[in-house]
């Protein structure tokens, strides 16, 4: 709402009169309100990653545009992630073994205090104020608050109609409403504390306030409250995921949902949804404690700075995209070990730093479509990883420097959600367009990875085109048609990212909405397995794969997420994770249309 919006909402209900009863039905408490004249100071706080860390859609598990369409409130025919409460309900290990332990360690504690603080301010009103809808999750949210022993003086939810039936446009529409009877029925307070964590929302509340303040100071008739003092507090986000395992699974209880509802034929301008996976590459990928030890090889020229670099060292290609059935079979299969030892180090003009490694024992047989297999450790933004390919002088390393490390054979997978294609092939479910001519149009980007034909151990499957590189957060997976869009006929649609910078909880333009946000770090068929499938030979050599960190590999600071590159499938197939879940072995992760 804009400055001269909200003077002409306030000046229409000058007349209004604002008491604590109709104060009291913004809130989900039964709870007596203080006096007014007890009142001198209102701290209001926001519950979504300002006090509480409500998990977001994990980035590295789902395409960024995938991420940014969940959160919106179109996604899915009954709500997307911030309007279904099984979401928040499977934070952590699930609120039935949360609960009794008060979600311990999903709390923002500093902003804990304050409220603690603000509860035992005698002549404060200590708000939650949250943007969810309060038939959904007033129930669940004073459960969460409960266990902490935090008691507000009022819990608000956005319902359908606020008290005097009015409607919102916006979670800032409805927030907005909830203040302006604040501070006009506690006319007698002097300040007002906002704590948010939203940079947009933090804007918007200092604008509504200075322009709130103007009216009160030019009107000509007698005004209802003295201006107030607004201090607007912007809060750090701290960003949180769910379990990789329960986080799918809740979303495709979600989409069961959407898709039952489609079936039973009211909602006709919707279509049914699945999960679909996209295989970047297939390599020896190498563990967060050897990606450590591989960069201590980088040595930067005088001058460079750290911060000008991607760093990888995550992988040894063996191929783009999933791997041709024949050439699986000769590495030894998703999941085999291969020690390898590094022999030469080299940079190609100051702009790419690569590893040349040897498999150990020398004979053992692997594949790479490289000309010979190496890592590429670092490289300068906007630099090809495809320059390493370029490097003629390996210059040999110490002995102490001749690191020898362990990988595995994976995929670097990540999920997205489309609509479901009658006719759609196995093959063809990888990819987000299914135009193969456009696909081929666009893969000699600026971040393209060309492993050149010839070289030791290379066979038929090698590939002219190769590895998009440089990914370490944001919209690689962005297709280059309408048929990304969840809803058919939504072919304007992108959604990059979520919140921070969109609009959660908000009614958004469905026709052409583009929802930008916390999308950005580091997918399923029917999440069937697809690498015993031969038709990948015919195929693979037209498309590059994203040649980066894959999941469980931050290498930037070496933190493992607590999931591997290569997942169970949804109806089948089976995986081990980190943290120890696996998919059944004839169940996988639940899976329905």
């Amino acid at each position: 709402m804009n400055g001269n919006a909200t003077t002409n909402a306030m000046a229409g209900r000058k007349l209004a009169s604002y008491t604590i009863t109709g104060l009291k039905r913004w809130s989900c408490l039964a709870r007596e309100l203080p006096p007014v004249s007890q009142v001198k100071a209102l701290h209001v706080y926001d519950f979504d990653n300002t006090l509480f860390m409500s998990p977001l859609p994990n980035p590295k598990l789902w395409t960024s545009q995938t991420t940014g369409s969940l959160q919106t409130q179109e996604c899915f025919i009954n709500g997307g992630w911030w309007h279904d409460p099984h979401i928040l309900e499977a934070t952590g290990k699930g609120i039935e073994k949360e609960e009794p332990r008060a979600w311990d360690g999903w709390w923002n504690e500093q902003i804990v205090d304050l409220v603690e603080l603000s509860i035992k301010q005698n002549d404060a009103l200590t708000i939650l104020l949250t943007g969810r809808g309060e038939d959904n999750f007033a129930q669940l949210i004073k459960r969460i608050v409960a266990s902490k022993k935090l008691a507000f003086d009022m819990i608000c939810l956005k319902p359908q109609a606020g008290p005097n039936n009015q409607t919102f446009t916006s979670t800032m529409n409805y927030k907005q409403a909830i203040l302006q009877d604040l501070v006009y029925t506690y006319k007698d307070a002097d300040e007002i504390r906002i704590y948010e964590d939203r940079v947009k929302h933090t804007r918007a509340f200092r604008e509504h306030f200075e322009s709130f303040n103007k009216m009160l100071l030019n009107s000509s008739a007698p005004a209802l409250r003295k201006p107030i003092t607004a201090e607007v507090i912007q809060v750090t986000e701290i960003n949180t995921t769910l379990d990789p395992v329960s986080e799918t699974a809740e979303v495709q209880r979600m989409i069961n949902g959407h898709n039952a509802a489609i079936n039973s034929g009211n909602h006709t301008l919707s279509s049914p949804l699945e999960i679909k996976r996209t295989v970047f590459f297939t390599g020896y990928l190498i563990s967060p404690v050897d990606t450590t030890r591989l960069l201590t090889l980088v040595k930067l020229p005088s001058g460079m700075r750290e911060s000008e670099l991607k760093f990888l060292a995550n992988n040894i290609l063996i191929t783009p995209r999933p791997c041709p059935q024949s050439i699986l079979e000769k590495v030894g299969g998703i999941g085999r070990k291969q020690t390898w030892q590094v022999t030469g180090i080299a940079n190609y003009e100051s702009r790419i730093w690569a590893a040349r490694v040897t498999p150990v024992p020398a004979n053992a047989p692997y594949h790479t479509d490289n000309p010979i297999p190496i890592v590429v450790l670092a490289l300068v933004k906007n630099a090809r990883p495809s320059d390493a390919n370029r490097i003629q002088n390996w210059q040999p390393i110490p002995s102490d420097k001749q690191y020898i490390f362990q990988t595995e054979v994976g995929e670097k997978v990540q999920l997205r959600i489309e609509s479901v294609i009658d006719g759609e092939g196995e093959y063809e479910s990888l990819f987000h367009n299914r135009n193969p001519k456009r696909r081929r149009d666009h893969q000699d980007g600026p971040d393209s990875y060309r492993p050149v034909r010839g070289g030791h151990h290379n066979d038929e499957n090698r590939r002219p085109n190769g590895v998009n590189g440089g990914y370490r957060g944001g919209n690689q997976n962005r297709g280059r048609g309408g048929n990304n869009s969840l809803n058919p006929g939504n072919h304007n649609r992108t959604a990059r990212g979520g919140r921070g910078h969109n609009h959660r909880g908000n009614n958004n333009n469905n026709n052409n909405s583009n929802n930008r946000g916390r999308g950005g770090r580091g997918s399923y068929k029917s999440l069937d397995d697809v690498q015993n499938n031969s038709r990948y030979a015919n195929h693979a050599s037209s498309y590059q794969p994203n040649y980066d960190d894959g999941p469980g590999q931050n290498l930037s600071n070496n933190n493992n997420d607590g999931y591997n590159a290569s997942f169970p499938a949804l109806g089948g197939g089976t995986g081990t994770y980190n943290n120890g879940a696996q998919g059944g072995g004839d169940g996988g992760l639940p899976y329905g249309k």
